[in-house]
């Protein structure tokens, strides 16, 4: 069986999210910023699981949306911890360019299953 690529990829961004909040907490003493990034970044991996679970196509595509706009907000607070300096560019890049391509996956998905829907 293939190898679900938007699950292994949400998992790892939450995985990277946590381990990120546990520095911010440790080394740089912020709390308020790190929570907001680790309630969005973890719950993109949590509707993904969810979705596959999903009673319809339309409930499908709309776990998958509210991933996408949860993906969209963790951009969000990654660009405010980078631009407030809690970030380094070189976090911030890395982290970046995970959440921009768990997007376009995502938006991929819904733009498929959407077109799949109208096929019938």
């Amino acid at each position: 069986m293939a190898e679900n690529i938007i699950k292994v990829k949400s998992f790892s961004f939450a995985l990277r999210v946590v381990k990120l909040y546990q520095f911010l907490n440790q080394e740089k003493k912020e709390f308020v910023l790190s929570k907001q990034l680790l309630r969005s970044g973890t719950v993109i991996g949590a509707l993904v699981r969810e979705s596959e679970q999903a009673e319809s196509k339309l409930d499908f595509i709309h776990k998958l949306s509210i991933a996408q706009k949860e993906a969209n907000e963790s951009d969000y607070w990654l660009e405010l911890l980078y631009q407030s300096e809690y970030l380094d560019e070189t976090q911030f890049q890395s982290l970046k360019l995970d959440i921009v391509e768990i997007n376009k996956i995502l938006a991929s998905i819904i733009i498929t299953t959407k077109q799949k829907i109208g096929k019938k």
